[in-house]
């Protein structure tokens, strides 16, 4: 980080001063100055969203729109993934790969009927924008959102909040979205989120965001719930963090990602290749890859941290964990690390590293605590 970056002052969300209201503990993330709890602090946050509903501020992620005839064919060739063949108000996780197979970002596309709304993650936005604008921007108008509110409602309870406020929104089912007015302000909203919960994630004007998030948190069923309650929960959904989890030195087969890929993006499909990396990424497709992303499961209590080493019985180092906790729902230490193929096979055991001892860990499939989405 050079010194003008660190130096340079938080941007803030639309729900910076609600966040004080609130009593947040505010901390830098990715350039934003982010809520990572609430005073009920993140135990109870993280119950609050396997119970009932959770209000998550996540405007600090980029929102583009992706318009022109041309936009979902360009858009392919920056994706591994179907986005053509992507059916109005349907949504999809993609992956920005680069020319060694390696992944610069995740991100989410949706298909309204003004174009291609693209989700990418805060830290990377700027980087993701040039690589849309120099790659694409010939075939199709990128037009920027990044003062647009994002917030994301979360948990079992979460579609009574929403119907209330606006009805027939409970109709939507996991990965659809549509135009609605939630409590008279209008929004675009898809039922997805990142949690493992059933739940919406609503993309809102600036001047609108307070508003909108003040009458969501008047429903009975909601709390606000900040960042570190959000990793816990991926964590225990099995779900990657970008720059933990994945990055530019991991393929999306490495990365158990393949899921994301459809038929007709795969080595003999109607739209094969054509993306960055889609030779390396067919060939693990075909033969595999040397490491895995896997689940680990701790069988003492101790909590397994980020950048713990993971040996085998000999003290063979294996990997490295690239995020790990104490699940607050499994009541167990829960992780993922990048281990060889040979060790990444279900009920495998393997050592965590952790201050001179060695604690025995099960590679266990993922998620750790089933998945609730909502398909209808």
């Amino acid at each position: 980080m050079s010194a003008e970056t660190a130096s340079a002052p938080l941007l803030q969300t639309p729900l910076h001063a609600l966040h004080l209201e609130l009593g947040a503990r505010m901390v830098p993330f990715a350039g934003y100055s982010m809520p990572v709890q609430y005073p009920a602090g993140i135990l109870a946050e993280h119950r609050q969203c396997r119970h009932e509903a959770a209000l998550f501020d996540v405007s600090h992620m980029g929102q583009l729109l992706l318009k022109g005839d041309d936009a979902a064919r360009a858009l392919e060739t920056l994706v591994p993934v179907d986005i053509v063949g992507l059916g109005l108000d349907k949504q999809r996780y993609a992956l920005f790969t680069n020319a060694q197979g390696g992944i610069m970002d995740d991100l989410m596309v949706t298909h309204r009927d003004d174009g291609l709304l693209v989700i990418v993650n805060a830290a990377c936005k700027d980087a993701d924008l040039r690589h849309l604008r120099e790659r694409i921007g010939s075939r199709c108008d990128i037009v920027t959102m990044f003062d647009r509110g994002l917030l994301a409602l979360q948990g079992p309870m979460a579609v009574h909040a929403m119907a209330r406020l606006s009805p027939g929104i409970e109709k939507l089912t996991f990965m659809t979205g549509g135009f609605f007015k939630v409590g008279g302000v209008p929004c675009y909203v898809t039922r997805s989120g990142y949690t493992g919960e059933d739940g919406f994630e609503i993309s809102v004007a600036a001047a609108d965001t307070d508003t909108l998030a003040r009458k969501l948190l008047e429903q009975p069923e909601v709390k606000p719930v900040g960042l570190g309650a959000r990793d816990s929960l991926r964590l225990e959904a099995g779900l990657c963090l970008y720059g933990n989890d994945i990055d530019t030195t991991t393929t999306p087969v490495e990365a158990a990602l393949t899921w994301a890929i459809q038929k007709v993006r795969r080595p003999g499909g109607e739209r094969e290749n054509h993306y960055p990396g889609a030779d390396i990424i067919g060939k693990q497709l075909a033969v595999g890859a040397r490491t895995k992303r896997v689940g680990l499961v701790g069988l003492e209590r101790a909590p397994v941290r980020e950048g713990t080493v993971i040996v085998d019985h000999q003290g063979h180092k294996l990997g490295v964990v690239t995020s790990g906790t104490l699940g607050p729902t499994v009541n167990q230490p829960v992780a993922m690390a990048y281990l060889p193929v040979d060790h990444a096979i279900v009920a495998h055991e393997v050592y965590a590293e952790v201050r001179g001892k060695r604690l025995p860990m099960r590679v266990t499939p993922m998620p750790f605590t089933p998945n609730r989405y909502y398909r209808g």
